[in-house]
């Protein structure tokens, strides 16, 4: 039985088009292969989930799917009835006989004239040579070339892939039900909600004109230790008592490898040292920088001996430092 593609993305029937993207983006995240134990039952979801935001979230396909369910495939998505209308400057008077005096005149040819703009019939009833745009005896209409539709797809890359860069694959499922497995290049620094345009990856056009495009709306993953304020990189180090009191060096991990972070002597937790230079780098502007807080982490639970020695430092204390505190 094929799955329905309300019950894939958890949405009722009558959800909005904001809710099912909503959805989509949730369960996106959730299942993709980069982010799962299990690659290959998480790229099998994450597809199905693909192809029923690409139907549920196209206003026509929709349609066609709440009125045909699974002969939505069968009918290749299409809606056979869409764009059918007049033509500008279309005048029906020739059909009731308003062409020439007496009714007379060019009747349907003159009709055909006026709706495709050549010498209609002028191959004879088969619709040969001259026919305009009959295919045979049927009359059937061609519709006319049309460039393909754009494509858009989001994906969650982690946060180390969004501020060195590197590469990352997309699954597009065509509307033939085929799919594709596309690369692409990140660029160092893209922030979370950008776009990467792809030329020519979107849907198939006709008649000779070209593919859409694909356009990746970027999603950034939260990191465990870092986080991002513009081109700056921020993050907590802890620091013992001691550290914090006597001053010490401690390595850090960067996007650039391993540095020393230099702890001045006497430091608070909440103070703030910044490294220039290590931070992120777009395109050609300079690189942000990184900016570490001190947190002072005290045993828990301390033992005896911790204890003798703060129970020594608190004797030494000398001055109150909520001294500035005011109502």
């Amino acid at each position: 039985m094929a799955d329905d593609y309300y019950s894939l993305l958890g949405v009722s029937r009558s959800a909005s088009a904001e809710e099912i993207q909503k959805a989509y983006r949730r369960l996106a995240r959730k299942h993709h292969p980069d982010l799962a134990d299990d690659k290959e039952k998480a790229k099998e979801q994450f597809q199905k989930i693909q192809h029923a935001y690409d139907v549920l979230s196209d206003p026509e396909k929709r349609q066609l799917y709440d009125q045909l369910g699974p002969a939505f495939e069968q009918a290749g998505g299409q809606n056979p009835f869409a764009g059918a209308q007049m033509p500008e400057g279309f005048d029906l008077e020739p059909m009731f006989g308003g062409g020439q005096p007496g009714g007379g005149g060019g009747g349907f040819e003159d009709i055909l004239r006026q709706v495709f703009g050549g010498a209609a019939g002028g191959g004879g009833p088969g619709g040969g040579p001259g026919g305009g745009p009959f295919a045979g005896a049927a009359g059937t209409r061609t519709a006319p070339p049309a460039a393909g539709r754009d494509v858009e797809q989001e994906i969650t890359i982690p946060f180390a892939t969004a501020v060195l860069g590197g590469k990352h694959q997309v699954s597009l499922t065509r509307s033939s039900g085929d799919v594709d497995t596309i690369t692409v290049t990140i660029p160092a620094g893209i922030a979370d909600g950008r776009k990467i345009r792809l030329r020519g990856q979107g849907q198939s056009g006709s008649g000779g004109r070209p593919r859409g495009d694909l356009l990746v709306r970027v999603r950034v993953a939260n990191h465990p230790v870092y986080q991002r304020a513009g081109d700056n990189l921020q993050l907590t180090v802890p620091v013992t008592v001691a550290e914090a009191a006597l001053g010490a060096r401690v390595d850090l991990p960067t996007p650039q490898g391993t540095v020393t972070l230099t702890v001045p002597a006497g430091s608070s937790s909440g103070r703030l040292l910044r490294l220039k230079g290590l931070g992120v780098k777009s395109g050609d502007k300079p690189a942000g920088d990184l900016v570490a807080e001190l947190k002072i982490v005290v045993p828990d639970p301390l033992t005896d001996e911790q204890k003798q020695l703060f129970e020594q430092l608190a004797s030494t204390d000398s001055g109150n430092p909520r001294q500035g505190l005011k109502w």
